[in-house]
């Protein structure tokens, strides 16, 4: 079936969507941290 196809699919889509998410929290943070120093 095509279930292994659409699995594999959605975990590359996840690590992306972590990856992005990383991304935001770090650009955000970082200004944040960088105030209270």
């Amino acid at each position: 079936m095509e279930y292994e196809w659409l699995a594999i699919f959605i975990v590359s889509i996840l690590k992306y969507l972590i990856l992005i998410i990383c991304v935001l929290v770090g650009v955000v943070l970082v200004p944040f941290l960088e105030r209270k120093v």
